[in-house]
């Protein structure tokens, strides 16, 4: 065994909750940064989801070390399933706990690399705004030499690292085991007066590329299923096609992909995640992009003259 490293000395009134599955390669850098947090969570509840490589013999290093790092074990198959299997495991390590006057709780993949006080700063953000319901900072993942930012909604919280005000997460019923639960916690929490954001200034790594797990065709496939099941109108829905066909790469392929996943969930038609009252308010979100992609244009234009 390693020796013990040094870990934050101050506790915060949260939980961290991770589902894991196969992280050999990534999992000891997060846990790392979990342990050296300038404000550490009162308890961490790592979920290994059936991992076939090396990570639960580094979970159960490291749970050894310190006490507040709680492994639990799921035995499936080794299929990856974005969405129901990881939320059936955060619900699992959920369960477990025990102290309910907890001020939030927090999702966290262990393929992240968070800085010191990045917990710490996000407390201080929900501390600020009583309405804060949802929030994370925002996540980069490597660019060539670079880190880059993911480009999110003003509104969305990254659902690999975010943290909910206990508050919320039981108005809003936890999160949905279903592929789409981290859009249809923000459009519920916003129903009940929630804000929900990302934080510019709060800036953790993603160590691998999004969708890397299922596969870049596979992942625009459940996009375009996910715009379907919660609600999205077909206007913006095209637009995102043709922004995906333009950006992706292949070029073409990332649009076609999405839209034939939309395509299938809508000739099955798959039940939706949302009701229609919570649909309105999605299409509302989602309009509301649109028009301050517009105003920022008029913006770009007025200068240039």
């Amino acid at each position: 065994m390693q020796p013990s490293v040094p870990e934050g000395s101050r506790v915060g009134n949260y939980v961290v909750i991770s589902p894991v599955k196969d992280e050999g390669a990534y999992i000891e850098r997060t846990i790392l940064s979990v342990v050296h947090q300038s404000l550490r969570p009162r308890r961490w509840i790592v979920v290994d989801d059936g991992s076939s490589d090396n990570t639960p013999e580094i979970l159960t290093q490291y749970s050894q070390q310190y006490h507040w790092i709680t492994v639990l074990r799921r035995a499936r198959d080794k299929r990856r399933r974005p969405g129901s299997a990881v939320i059936a495991a955060f619900d699992a390590g959920h369960r477990r706990i025990e102290d309910r006057n907890l001020d939030f709780v927090v999702k966290l993949d262990c393929d992240l690399e968070v800085p010191s006080d990045y917990f710490e700063r996000l407390v201080h953000k929900f501390e600020a705004d009583p309405k804060l319901g949802i929030a994370s900072g925002i996540y980069m993942e490597a660019s060539g030499k670079a880190w880059r930012p993911v480009k999110m909604p003003e509104y969305h919280a990254a659902g690999c690292s975010k943290m909910v005000r206990s508050e919320c997460f039981r108005q809003i019923g936890g999160f949905i085991p279903q592929r789409g639960w981290d859009t249809v916690d923000e459009i519920r929490a916003q129903m009940m007066g929630w804000k929900t954001c990302h934080f510019k200034d709060l800036q953790l790594r993603h160590l691998k590329s999004e969708g890397a797990g299922i596969g870049a065709q596979q992942t625009n496939l459940m996009h375009g299923q996910i715009y379907y099941l919660t609600g999205g109108g077909i206007a913006f829905f095209l637009l995102k096609v043709l922004h995906r066909s333009l950006t992706a790469m292949p070029p073409l392929l990332g649009g076609l992909m999405m839209f034939v996943g939309f395509m299938q969930a809508c000739l099955k038609r798959a039940p939706r995640l949302v009701n229609e009252k919570e649909a309105r308010q999605y299409r509302q979100l989602l309009n509301s992009r649109v028009y301050a992609a517009v105003l920022r244009c008029r913006g770009t234009r007025g200068k240039a003259r």
